[in-house]
């Protein structure tokens, strides 16, 4: 099974021992970035590898392959003679790796390591994009039996991460390290059995002096605790979540704590996706069973599913897929975990008689008006996009309007309750607030389906004017469960829910 390796980026060996030591249960293999010491640091580096006690990746990056050594050529062979010099009978003394790139050759050098055991990497980085022809590519670096090729790309899409992994099934017969950086990469990071990788890179996230070492690291303990990174194999069973821009989610904390409560041999994965049509490509090149679907493709999914549940025709938005031996099929849990979150806050069992602002027309406001007209309430459609607000609101013979200050008036007569729909306020966008123009009376109940941050602008401002005011945890939470039985076929088995923690 794939190895987890930590990078050690600090600048001094001892900081890096301790970081090393802090995560040494997370791990199998360290790789020293050399390139990262300050130069006196550099002259002890022989020493590293009995301090260390693991097996330890020598490498020395450029700054053109993502690294921070800026010397020259001479100097940094230099550095690599001096620290695999006086290579010992007992490898425990010795680097295990050596990561050379593709364009670097030290012949003597490399005979001189291979004979105490120490195996070469060989690497090419390329951090602007994917190359076209990744199989020759990955061929071309193949050199001798014992070396691992290593092949670092940063898609700018789902399809470069979709064409690393078809480059990965056609080169099954060499070894190798794939690796898709930035957030399209996630899922190789993760699922690097699955992409024929057989070490993933990890960084200490947090540590002062150590740097993540390449955009889309996650930390070893994420990957280990929360992913169970160690125990994924060809057999595991992967799910996940799919949107853009995939920020902020604890799907993946939330669905990976049942699967290791109910020790199933399953995980949930975060799929960064620009194109839906990519993503499902990719999705049954790895054998995906079963997926939630956030914004913005809850709509932009339905024309590639096979069959829809009744609930998704009436909604027109679907939030859950699972892949049966025809095709996708769609369900929608939003609708279900929205009204029955709202409904227990106010205490009620319908929405009679209450007059309520829907803002937003996207696919979780189409689950929000379809219930909230199914139990029997009024709404006014609040949208940027004027006939998107329209198309939604007459298909319930709803009010709307333009969202803007003009709408003030009107969001006053549907003003029992106030329900947000679309991503403002979430995390990296928490200085918007989508009704910056409207005063709170502090006798409105003000929703926000953003959980994260527990408390966006809005219902900061809300709650000050005394208002009663919920996010979407409660939401997420209920549609996660409702999403766990469409995806195993039983029930949500709720008696775990006291072990869960986020």
């Amino acid at each position: 099974m794939a190895k987890l390796c930590i990078c050690l980026t600090s600048k001094t060996l001892a900081r890096d021992l301790e970081v090393l030591d802090k995560y040494r249960k997370y791990v199998d293999i360290a790789e020293l970035r050399v390139d990262c010491l300050e130069a006196d640091e550099r002259l002890y580096v022989r020493r590293f590898p009995t301090m260390a006690g693991l097996p330890l990746i020598l490498t020395i990056r450029r700054e053109v392959d993502g690294g921070q050594f800026t010397g020259g050529e001479g100097s940094r062979i230099s550095l690599f003679s001096r620290a695999l010099a006086f290579a010992q009978a007992d490898r425990r003394h010795n680097f295990a790796f050596v990561d050379l790139e593709d364009y670097l050759d030290m012949p003597n050098i490399e005979e001189a390591v291979r004979s105490f055991g120490t195996r070469i990497i060989r690497s090419k980085h390329n951090i602007n994009g994917v190359d076209e022809d990744l199989v020759t590519q990955i061929r071309s670096l193949h050199r001798v039996g014992d070396e691992l090729v290593k092949l670092a790309v940063m898609p700018h899409s789902i399809e470069d991460t979709l064409r690393v992994l078809s480059a990965a099934k056609q080169t099954t017969d060499i070894n190798k390290i794939l690796v898709c950086m930035g957030p399209y990469g996630a899922p190789s990071r993760i699922l690097a059995e699955q992409f024929g990788s057989q070490i993933s890179y990890a960084s200490a996230k947090g540590e002062p002096d150590s740097p993540v070492a390449a955009p889309g690291q996650f930390d070893p303990q994420e990957l280990e605790e929360c992913f169970r990174f160690r125990s994924i194999n060809p057999k595991t069973r992967i799910f996940g979540i799919t949107g853009f821009p995939l920020k902020t989610t604890l799907s993946p904390p939330f669905f990976n704590a049942v699967f290791k409560f109910e020790n199933l041999d399953a995980v949930y994965v975060p799929f960064q996706t620009d194109s839906i049509k990519a993503f499902l490509k990719l999705a049954e090149e790895l054998g995906v069973e079963g997926m939630s679907v956030t914004i913005p493709h809850k709509e932009s999914v339905l024309p590639y599913l096979f069959s829809v549940a009744k609930e998704v025709e009436s909604i027109g938005a679907c939030n859950t897929i699972v892949r049966s031996p025809k095709g996708w099929d769609g369900f929608n849990t939003d609708a279900q975990g929205f009204s029955g979150s709202l409904l227990d806050f106010i205490g009620k069992k319908t929405f009679k008689g209450k007059r309520i602002t829907i803002v937003g027309a996207g696919g979780a406001a189409r689950s929000v008006a379809s219930e909230v007209f199914r139990l029997g309430g009024k709404a006014l459609i609040l949208n940027r996009t004027e006939l998107k607000a329209r198309d939604l609101a007459e298909q319930y013979n709803f009010a709307w309007n333009r969202l803007d200050s003009k709408g003030i008036d009107l969001i006053k007569k549907y003003a029992d309750i106030i329900i947000q729909t679309t991503s403002v306020g979430m995390t990296g966008y928490e200085e918007y607030d989508p009704l910056e123009f409207y005063r709170f009376s502090g006798f409105e109940v003000v929703m926000d389906l953003v959980y994260k941050p527990e408390r966006t602008i809005l219902l900061k401002r809300a709650s000050e004017a005394g208002c009663r005011v919920l996010n979407g945890f409660d939401m997420l939470i209920r549609q996660a469960q409702l999403q766990y039985g469409h995806f195993l076929g039983v029930d949500f088995p709720y008696h775990l829910m006291s072990r869960i923690k986020f």
